[in-house]
């Protein structure tokens, strides 16, 4: 088993009445903010989204977080309560999807590109098959197996502090994506093991990247 670093227990945070002390009162607007709706800015917000990350938990507590992403506006606002996800062709793990069977609470955060702002949803979801709500989802002709449907509880715009920490958008910050491995030899790696052979490693990059094509939608 991999070694673990031990925290020093004095300095560990215990309850949150002594995290509070380590901060100063909220600011009243960021309470006011939370609506129990998607409102007008909202739903601009999220209609112009290619991207969220949903986070989910097991009925045992253990916590997973997934992303999704499609064209722009791939989330459908149904009303002001109830937002519809298609779920399109993954690896087949289904750990957000079991993950909501037995315990529906999720919390999505969406992003926009060149907005340093992100909008926050938390809520319940289910899962659904109904053919009227998935055709008009389709992609390329395939409409998703099924989509998450998220009844909204909590919305609220995230303050620009992470992202622009970050510079997530900025295209001088943009990394080489041949600094690391491909993701076949990193998986390769991290299970078989992966061929020493450059042209045969090259071919599995390609028949991943054919597989990309093939199985998008």
């Amino acid at each position: 088993m991999a070694a673990r670093t031990e925290l020093k227990p004095e300095f560990l945070v215990r309850d949150e009445s002594d995290l509070r002390t380590s901060f100063s009162d909220t600011h009243d607007i960021a309470i006011k903010k939370c609506l129990d709706r998607i409102d007008k800015h909202a739903r601009a917000f999220i209609e112009r989204s290619p991207f969220l990350c949903i986070g989910t938990q097991s009925k045992s507590g253990a916590a997973d977080v997934s992303p999704r992403g499609d064209p722009r506006g791939f989330v459908q606002v149904l009303d002001e309560r109830t937002l519809l996800i298609p779920d399109r062709p993954g690896n087949n793990r289904l750990d957000t999807l079991s993950n909501i069977l037995t315990n529906p609470s999720v919390g999505l955060l969406f992003l926009v590109p060149g907005y340093d702002e992100t909008m926050r949803v938390n809520g319940e979801a289910r899962l659904t098959r109904d053919p009227d709500l998935l055709a008009p989802m389709a992609v390329n002709g395939r409409a998703p197996t099924l989509a998450i449907a998220v009844h909204v509880d909590e919305v609220f715009i995230h303050c620009a502090k992470a992202l622009r920490r970050s510079k997530l958008w900025d295209p001088g910050e943009l990394q080489a994506r041949d600094e690391m491995p491909s993701l076949m030899k990193i998986i390769l790696d991290q299970t078989t093991g992966a061929p020493d052979d450059p042209e045969k490693m090259d071919k599995l990059d390609n028949a991943l990247e054919e597989e990309y094509r093939r199985s998008m939608y």
